[in-house]
């Protein structure tokens, strides 16, 4: 088949759209790895600070966990919250 008998063949797809993307953007995920090398922990401490409901919400795909960027920046933002409300700044 020639190029152009391919291209006639594919003329009415032209025209056609599609939604590549879903309705709800995934956005970046970390597996618990990877977010462990940020932090600079290890993934055994994660996994105790999830067991004890003090870690980053997550999911799993297949076996491995992964937690969603925005999950974790939230976590870390409420985690600083707490750490100031339990040891406030002194003035000075």
């Amino acid at each position: 088949m020639t190029r152009s008998a391919r291209r006639a063949g594919l003329a009415h797809l032209i025209g056609m759209t599609t939604t590549t993307q879903p309705q709800t953007p995934l956005g970046p995920v970390l597996t618990l790895s990877q977010l462990a090398a940020q932090l600079g922990v290890t993934v055994q401490t994660l996994y105790d600070l999830r067991s004890q409901g003090r870690g980053p919400r997550g999911f799993r795909v297949g076996r491995e966990l992964r937690s969603r960027v925005s999950e974790v920046d939230a976590w870390l933002a409420q985690t600083e919250a707490d750490d100031a409300q339990r040891h406030p700044r002194q003035a000075g």
